[in-house]
């Protein structure tokens, strides 16, 4: 697995590169984090609990306004495997799978341990974030998926009949490699879905939403992403489900005004499938982020990734700045969210100088261990 190397980054091009990391990282955890309190309710019950027009702002969620889940956890995780990924690869040491399963075994660590032990320096900084150890309903899935050492694959998936969306509420930093190419994108995305999500529809959609975020990081329009990821998919065996759902979702903007009842369509029965097609709808008739999120939260489904889903998707089409600015404030977690993803923007853009054969940076090394 390879990727486009050699890129030279102009300062305005690495200013919109960070924005758009900020915004994709940002969006996916507001997003998690409006959604976390309705996450299982039926619409009837958002309203019961908040009003005729449902969820409008952050709710209270394990003990807090703006907490969000074991999903904002993991795609945390995956920014830092991919940035190791990148500072073991000078020396040799070249399979991102692998580097993201140790990533997710940190995570992993982090719902069964009281609090980072200070003595695995091999960890790295992220997994010492004492935030994180808070167990935030992770599903069974992935406790089961990254119980043990061993690293599901294609081949040999973990949970083969688990299609569910937590894999692809992971998987929006595969689509911020803007040097790769989209199929290695889709790749590497589907491997690591694999490690707790075996079902193709599991995968799959994370490959897809994937390679949509990676369109709009590199600047195309979302209906043109999703059109780029529907041409992808179309190789691969089982994708018959997850292209049906993004094709109904862009459909389904041409039906009339946005409403709560066509968001539940579209969401089904809450499988990967079914959750990533809101989400692309709730992305393209939102008339910005904020009416995105609320209409992607105020549905009988899986809330939190509905909405996770649709953070990402719009943080990586328009970047921070489009973001609410009232609900960041209250994030949890905010400035860790913001350090890593300023840190992946340096990485991808002037990794070379920070660990390269000319020079390394202790500081650098000692947060992104060449280690574990």
């Amino acid at each position: 697995m390879g990727a486009t190397a050699g890129a030279v980054w102009g300062r305005s091009e690495q200013q919109d590169f960070r924005s758009r990391v900020r915004g994709t990282l940002l969006g996916s955890a507001v997003g998690d984090a409006l959604g976390a309190p309705v996450d299982g309710l039926t619409l009837d019950e958002i309203r019961a609990a908040y009003g005729a027009d449902g969820l409008v702002d952050l709710g209270p969620g394990f003990g807090r306004r703006g907490a969000v889940t074991h999903l904002t956890q993991l795609a945390l995780f995956t920014v830092d495997g991919l940035i190791r990924a990148q500072v073991r690869r000078d020396i040799g040491a070249w399979h991102p799978p692998t580097d993201l399963h140790r990533a997710y075994l940190r995570w992993a660590a982090t719902q069964r341990d009281w609090g980072p032990d200070e003595r695995r320096k091999e960890d790295g900084w992220l997994a010492r974030e004492e935030w994180l150890y808070a167990r935030r309903e992770p599903t069974r899935a992935l406790l089961m998926g990254f119980g043990d050492d061993r690293m599901g694959t294609l081949e040999s998936p973990k949970n083969p009949n688990e299609p569910g969306p937590e894999a692809t509420a992971r998987s929006a930093p595969f689509g911020l490699l803007v040097g790769w190419e989209p199929q290695l994108v889709v790749q590497l995305a589907v491997e690591c879905a694999a490690q707790t999500h075996g079902h193709p529809t599991g995968f799959l959609a994370a490959g897809a939403y994937a390679v949509v975020v990676h369109a709009l990081a590199r600047g195309e329009g979302l209906d043109g992403a999703v059109q780029r990821a529907l041409a992808l998919l179309s190789a691969r065996p089982g994708h018959q489900i997850v292209s049906d759902g993004l094709q109904h979702a862009l459909g389904a903007v041409r039906q009339g005004m946005p409403s709560p009842g066509r968001v539940e369509e579209l969401v089904g029965d809450g499988t990967a499938d079914g959750v990533l097609a809101a989400a692309v709808y709730c992305a393209l008739v939102g008339a910005d982020v904020r009416h995105g999120l609320i209409l992607a939260v105020n549905q009988g489904g899986p809330s939190a990734a509905t909405a996770a889903l649709t953070g990402g998707l719009l943080g990586a089409l328009h970047g921070e700045t489009a973001l609410p600015p009232a609900w960041l404030a209250e994030l949890e977690g905010r400035p860790t969210v913001l350090e890593l993803s300023d840190d992946f923007a340096m990485e991808m853009t002037q990794g070379p100088a920070l660990h390269g054969p000319a020079g390394a940076s202790p500081g650098w090394l000692a947060r992104y261990p060449r280690g574990r």
